[in-house]
């Protein structure tokens, strides 16, 4: 027996795995978790977990933290909110956690990058400051050389 799905199914799995990328993007500020996710698209949390990662080349809670992380860099561009605001503002229930995390991802601490950003951006359009600021994922920097 072929332990590979029929295409038609493979079909359906990846358009429910867009479905939680989807709603990642849309919800990214509320408490999202694996088991969450997958109850929405009919899935348990190891299955979707598994083919989220195949499909996008991390886990579902990676992919979380990276949109949060991006939009809080935004946020802290502005200069006008504290790390701890901004924190909640984007779903993170722990600074210690978010800290982390935006220090993985960022390369500097987020009240380094607060500072910082206001300076190195200071003038530009909003749009462009997100693009040259945006974080380079381990993928994507082994890919371009960026990072």
């Amino acid at each position: 027996m072929n332990s590979s799905p029929a295409p038609e199914q493979r079909l359906r799995d990846l358009a429910r795995l867009r479905r939680v990328r989807d709603r990642i993007d849309r919800e990214y500020a509320q408490p999202l978790d694996v088991e969450a996710l997958a109850r929405g698209v009919h899935m348990s949390a190891g299955h979707l977990s598994r083919e989220f990662r195949q499909a996008y080349g991390e886990s579902p809670y990676s992919y979380l933290m990276t949109r949060r992380i991006e939009r809080a860099m935004a946020l802290l561009r502005r200069g006008d909110l504290t790390v701890t605001e901004v924190c909640f503002m984007v779903g993170c229930s722990s600074l210690g956690t978010f800290s982390t995390r935006f220090t993985e991802l960022v390369g500097v601490p987020p009240s380094v990058y607060r500072r910082r950003a206001a300076q190195e951006t200071e003038g530009m359009p909003s749009c462009t400051a997100k693009q040259v600021t945006r974080p380079v994922r381990n993928r994507e920097a082994r890919s371009t050389g960026r990072g």
